[in-house]
């Protein structure tokens, strides 16, 4: 039996989501997603989960029940895009999330949200910050503030976990796609991989079913800030390249180029946490069933 029986998943048709959710709904509990599907798909959809079309600041009209846990992943989730579409960032970033902590505050229920590593990320050499390069990493950041903030002003239950490149079946590739899955397509589709310069700066990789792990102990017993959700895994776009194989095109640098965002798991690692999954063999997987 569990503490928390009933969990709402915003995001829960997209690729996290979709993968919290079956894991939630596996382990008995009743799970509701709400979605608005800008970047989720019908084709995500699991058993047992009850699903709800709709956008995050209309929450209230959507989902009149009263769940124990919010995990709160529905937010446009891309840095460069965003300079183009600041408007869309605002709706569905800073009124979405706006709408879920009041919904959470009114309710009396935990939020578990989903901030961005960006954050954390250290001044580039012309000393703009991770929360500054672009509308969707300063949404992120504000975000994870106004979240503490509802915590101290209202008492909300809360806790904020920070994603690192996360990967793993179901992701998206195109204009808000992530670059494992990118890369798997050039190499599927025998395509060159794009990389913009300088090609050096590396990330850390977490394959979604660790980081789904960490979610749900977040969700049972985190409390508060600083839930780093990292592997530890830390590759560059060119050791990428190479552990596909192919052909490197090498494009302009990005407006949005930043250093490496620094990470702390020893929150985490406190809820007994460590990663299982390897990017190597992930990517090793990939090469075998093409051939």
């Amino acid at each position: 039996m569990h503490e928390h029986k009933m969990v709402l998943v915003t995001g829960g048709a997209g690729f996290i989501g979709s993968h919290l959710c079956k894991e939630l709904a596996g382990r008995g509990y009743r799970v509701i997603s709400l979605d608005n599907y800008f970047t989720g798909l019908k084709e995500n959809h699991v058993e047992g989960v009850e699903y709800r079309n709709g956008h995050t600041k209309d929450i209230e009209k959507h989902v009149p029940e009263t769940p124990d846990i919010v995990y709160h992943l529905g937010e446009y989730a891309r840095v460069a895009p965003s300079l183009q579409e600041p408007a869309v960032i605002w709706d569905l970033n800073m009124d979405g999330t706006f709408g879920v902590l009041e919904f959470c505050r009114k309710r009396k229920c935990k939020i578990v949200y989903a901030g961005s590593s960006t954050k954390l990320a250290a001044p580039r050499t012309d000393g703009v910050s991770g929360p500054d390069l672009a509308p969707y990493t300063w949404s992120k950041a504000a975000n994870s503030e106004l979240t503490c903030n509802y915590g101290l002003w209202y008492g909300v239950p809360y806790a904020v976990v920070y994603f690192y490149n996360v990967y793993g079946p179901r992701e998206r590739a195109g204009t808000y796609g992530t670059v494992i899955e990118i890369f798997k397509q050039n190499y599927l589709q025998g395509e060159p991989f794009k990389i913009n310069a300088p090609g050096t700066q590396t990330r850390i990789y977490t394959h979604v079913d660790d980081t789904v792990a960490a979610l749900i102990l977040v969700g049972e017993k985190g409390e508060g800030d600083g839930y780093g959700i990292a592997s530890q895994e830390s590759y560059s776009p060119l050791d990428l390249a190479k552990l596909f194989g192919g052909e490197v095109v090498m494009m302009p640098e990005r407006k949005t180029s930043r250093p490496s965002s620094s990470v702390d798991t020893s929150r985490i690692e406190a809820l007994g946490w460590k990663p299982m999954r390897k990017l190597k063999e992930y990517i090793q997987e990939i090469k075998k069933e093409k051939r």
